[in-house]
């Protein structure tokens, strides 16, 4: 039997010729392998556009749920009274008080000035033993907590608003009011937040504020006057 080197062109046509027609088949089948092939290919790519999604999602889900690590949508100099807001809540004996008296407080008639500092009662610690919390949201302009709080359960009770900073020292208060109102089976993060089902009984620790008129919360938010920075505890 003759042997053929395929190494050489001569060759090859040789084996063409003696090729079966089975063999001459062979070609078709890489075809239609190289086919399959792309198809796995696109497959795949579509696995991997899923599977990127879903993390992404993740990841998106697990930023909003951080509630210590939201990014402000406004500068800081865009805030009123900014620096005066962002203080640590002193230690010491606080004055006793509740939500009425919050109430009662005289508010300025001209607002104050942008960068004013604390003055007057605003440096006094106070304690709210007993109030209910009727809303609990996050400010996506500062990242503060923002909570409406009235005398008594309520719903169109007046409310007074309490606020707690995204600051660092404030990250466990920020957690535990979050892990509270999810027992209760309410959401608290970036995305989720508003008006509770029922009001709940509530324990307020902070420092008064005197804010501005500018649409800061509910129709039920009844004086410029707030708890800011606070910290609330769910009873």
């Amino acid at each position: 039997m003759q042997r053929h080197d395929f190494r050489t062109p001569a060759a090859a046509n040789d084996l063409y010729l003696l090729a079966s027609p089975v063999d001459a088949q062979f070609p078709i089948c890489i075809l239609d392998n190289v086919q399959y092939s792309r198809k796995t290919v696109i497959r795949l790519q579509v696995a991997l556009l899923f599977l990127f999604i879903t993390l992404s999602c993740s990841t998106i889900n697990h930023i909003q749920d951080d509630i210590c690590n939201c990014l402000a949508a406004l500068p800081d100099t865009s805030d009123y009274r900014h620096v005066a807001k962002h203080v640590p809540i002193p230690s010491g004996t606080p004055q006793e008080i509740d939500v009425a008296t919050i109430l009662s407080w005289p508010q300025d008639p001209i607002p104050l000035p942008f960068d004013a500092p604390r003055t007057g009662r605003e440096l006094q610690l106070v304690h709210v033993a007993n109030a209910f919390l009727e809303n609990a949201s996050v400010n996506q302009g500062d990242c503060d907590i923002h909570l409406e709080i009235s005398q008594t359960a309520d719903k169109n009770a007046p409310r007074v608003i309490i606020e707690t900073p995204i600051d660092s020292e404030y990250c466990t208060s920020r957690k535990t009011i979050q892990s509270q109102l999810k027992q209760h089976g309410f959401q608290l993060d970036l995305q989720h937040g508003g008006d509770l089902p029922q009001p709940l009984a509530v324990d307020v620790l902070g420092l008064p504020f005197e804010d501005f008129e500018h649409g800061r919360g509910g129709s039920q938010v009844a004086t410029l006057w707030e708890i800011h920075p606070a910290m609330a505890t769910i009873k």
